[in-house]
């Protein structure tokens, strides 16, 4: 779809007139650190705002630089992480500085393709480095974004596979040459504030939902008892059998259950079983 240079204009225009009194004041705009900045993007991946303030600040105070994340241990970090859940961001961040500092010489690739190598970065927070970091002029197309698109240029279409090439098209005509920076900020801020009023409609799903299965309410979830266990671990390292026995009591939960559940973190390198038999967070 072809926008006409009045479209564009006009929609600019709309959009930094709202954000010159509605734009957020959060603590990764004062930087354009790419740590920084990676931090960031990954602690707000299905995490609130409000709730990511606070942790990037402490985050950021305990691993200012990216060579101190990635000499840190993994258990410390997942100690930090407390509170954000979905742990193995985590891991993934520190993972990715110690990649970028043993393979990188410390120092960020500047490509998408060499981004998205890194551990945890997907073509969203690939490009979000892009943009807030170096200000280059590439579409930027998360949850908010994507809404915004779909319904002043695509009549609030269903949002499906077939039309991610067009939104990605149209988000690319939009971008303001020389302020891609303030443009992505100023349209998350409109997507996170402003369309809260827009009434429901298929434009606010990213693929149809169709064929799928009724979520078990989360308590039931393999990601609740993921959390509880690496909660508990978070305190100090438990043997397995006497970790079993709490678990029992707490949750009721048959033992081939819960072992389930620990062979899975194991796997993942959320926590370790040492030859002692002993449960603990990676070290």
């Amino acid at each position: 779809m072809k926008l006409t240079k009045r479209q564009i204009t006009s929609f600019q225009q709309k959009i930094f007139s709202w954000w010159k009194t509605h734009r957020r004041d959060l603590p990764w705009r004062h930087t354009r650190d790419p740590y920084r900045i990676m931090v960031s993007e990954v602690m707000l991946q299905q995490t609130q705002v409000l709730r990511v303030v606070a942790k990037y600040r402490e985050f950021i105070e305990r691993y200012p630089t990216i060579k101190i994340l990635a000499h840190a241990s993994p258990g410390a970090v997942l100690r930090i992480w407390k509170g954000m859940g979905y742990n193995r961001r985590a891991l993934y961040l520190q993972r990715a500085a110690k990649m970028i500092v043993e393979e990188y010489h410390g120092i960020f690739p500047l490509t998408e393709k060499d981004l998205r190598n890194l551990p945890g970065l997907g073509i969203y927070t690939a490009r979000a480095l892009l943009v807030f970091a170096y200000e280059q002029e590439v579409p930027l197309i998360d949850t908010n974004i994507r809404q915004i698109v779909t319904h002043f240029f695509l009549k609030d279409q269903t949002q499906g596979r077939a039309l991610e090439k067009e939104i990605e098209d149209i988000a690319r005509q939009l971008i303001p040459p020389g302020k891609s920076w303030q443009w992505h900020q100023a349209l998350m801020d409109y997507g996170a504030l402003a369309m809260t009023n827009v009434p429901a409609s298929p434009a606010g799903r990213q693929y149809p939902m169709t064929n799928r299965k009724k979520q078990k309410p989360f308590k039931d979830s393999n990601r609740y008892y993921r959390g509880r266990i690496v909660d508990r671990l978070r305190e100090g390292e438990i043997s397995e059998k006497k970790f079993l026995n709490e678990l029992g009591k707490t949750y009721t939960k048959p033992v081939a259950f819960l072992l389930s559940i620990i062979a899975s973190l194991v796997k993942d390198g959320l926590i370790e079983r040492s030859s002692r038999g002993v449960l603990r967070l990676p070290v």
